[in-house]
């Protein structure tokens, strides 16, 4: 049994702010299969969160990071 998109619509505006953007993120993706580019992007972030998260690589402040990069092209 299929549900009314007036139904699927009203659940999903019930939803947090958080939960609907992730279903809007799914379905604009539904339209256009993922490129060979955007697969190796994924793969590389799902690798980082993982080294992060496992503590083998520390995260870096933002403002640091370019004070870095900017005195390695000085």
């Amino acid at each position: 049994m299929t549900t009314p998109i007036q139904d699927l619509t009203t659940e999903v505006l019930e939803l947090p702010a958080a939960q609907r953007a992730r279903m809007l993120e799914l379905l604009i993706a539904s339209f256009e299969p993922p490129s060979s580019a955007q697969k190796a992007w994924t793969k590389l972030a799902l690798q980082r969160r993982l080294e992060v998260r496992s503590g083998k690589v520390a995260m870096v402040d933002g403002a640091k990071a370019l004070e870095r990069v900017r005195a390695r092209i000085a």
